[in-house]
């Protein structure tokens, strides 16, 4: 007969922000010996909040989750990590909103300090690389893996660096033994994620790619059949990167991050990338029958209507087929947040709106020359299957069959305007 003292508390992880802190929930979750996993806070007795500290916004709807929490029946205890420790912790704690707080570097102690019934503020600091190897992702069709931490870049609107620490790469060894344990435990498809996923290995001449190197021998590994990268700079794709490109191993999408299309604006938010060389570099990978994604922010002070109007007509020679674009939100203790020329909310989302809608149209351009497609199945949403395929882009697949976790080759679907469709 089994007492109340053998009964596991139940912890709930709410993920905000990047691939990077998915994978870092992924640890955390891997670390819990003592502790249950539920996927539903209304039964939590603890919720660990990963936080994402990139805006002000990102400040603000985490607080607004705790809010919300505290009107739980369950009334679990809070417990906040993430990169929101290095800019709202400090006051969310002090206000006790929070419970207890940790620190990246903490993360993988997570069991014994969820077991510290104390309030606690274990901060810790920026030069951790984690040592966990984790054998599945809960909830996960894809495996993220992450390579490197940190970012030696200091663009004027971003904290990042100040939060996650400089540029610091995991060991080659380990990234192996990760992707052969995950691969051996049925996933195909990994994800490279990090800070600043291309500086990983890079020594101080820039010379030595380590990158190309680390992706040729996950290749190699018994059972990877898809690798695909997060974000990577212009000026990390060297020509041992392009080396690569036609390897039947690589995604046929890269995602890299030019998040301007002025050279005036490329300046002011000190970015180390260039126009010219830039519409050249995604020329070149498109040649090689890539969708090309890329980050770009719209609205940063000192965006006038004249730069507006020089980056939409750049924007229209780049073969780009995936955005990830927003409007500038201010982000304190960072350089742009002090500078004048404030572009008017409205404007802002007006030029969002146009730069999608010319993205939105090259991506169904591409979407219409009609390649077959090897798709991953990662769900079930009202009746259709999702899934991405190599260029990532998303499918909808009527089955009678239950499909999610297979691979589907398609050589023919239904292109529309929004998403591609099949029946199988």
């Amino acid at each position: 007969m089994s007492n109340n003292h053998n009964v596991k508390q139940k912890v709930f992880f709410k993920t905000f922000g990047c691939r990077t802190n998915v994978v870092d929930s992924q640890i955390m979750m891997s670390r819990l010996k003592d502790f249950d996993i539920t996927l539903d806070e209304k039964e939590a007795n603890i919720v660990v909040i990963n936080s994402c500290t990139v805006t002000n916004s990102a400040d603000s709807t985490a607080r607004n989750y705790i809010n919300g929490l505290k009107k739980l029946s369950n009334t679990p205890r809070i417990i906040f990590t993430g990169c929101g420790v290095w800019t709202k912790g400090d006051s969310l704690f002090k206000d006790n909103k929070i419970d207890a707080l940790f620190g990246h570097s903490e993360k993988e102690k997570i069991n014994s300090l969820l077991k510290n019934k104390e309030r606690f503020f274990e901060a810790g600091d920026l030069k951790h690389i984690d040592d966990t190897i984790i054998n599945n992702m809960i909830g996960k069709s894809r495996a993220f893996i992450k390579i490197q931490e940190g970012c030696n870049f200091r663009c004027s609107y971003c904290i990042i660096p100040y939060v996650r620490g400089d540029a610091r790469a995991y060991s080659e060894d380990k990234i192996l033994e990760q992707i052969s344990l995950l691969a051996s435990n049925g996933f195909g498809e990994f994800i490279l994620t990090g800070t600043n996923l291309g500086s990983y290995g890079k020594g101080l001449d820039n010379k030595k790619d380590g990158l190309s190197i680390l992706l040729k021998k996950i290749s190699q590994i018994r059972g990877v059949r898809r690798i695909r990268m997060g974000s990577v700079e212009p000026i990390q794709i060297t020509d041992e990167f392009k080396e690569l490109l036609d390897e039947p191993w690589m995604a046929k999408h890269l995602h890299i991050a030019l998040q301007h299309t002025s050279p005036h604006m490329l300046k002011i938010m000190n970015r180390r990338n260039k126009l010219e060389s830039d519409l050249k570099l995604f020329e070149y990978i498109s040649s090689k029958g890539y969708a090309l994604g890329t980050d770009f922010i719209v609205g940063h002070p000192g965006e006038s209507d004249k730069i507006w109007k020089e980056a939409i007509t750049n924007i229209k020679r780049f073969p780009i087929t995936h955005i990830h674009s927003f409007t500038y939100s201010k982000r304190d203790g960072t350089p742009s947040a002090t500078m004048g020329e404030q572009v008017n909310g409205n404007i802002a989302k007006q030029r969002l709106k146009e730069l999608m809608n010319i993205i939105d149209e090259k991506n169904y351009i591409f979407r219409q020359q009609k390649q077959p497609l090897d798709v991953l199945i990662e769900q079930n949403k009202i009746g259709k299957y999702i899934g991405y395929d190599q260029f990532f882009n998303s499918i909808e697949i009527e089955s009678q069959s239950d499909i999610i976790g297979d691979w589907i080759y398609l050589p023919n679907y239904e292109v529309d305007k929004k998403i591609n469709k099949a029946l199988f």
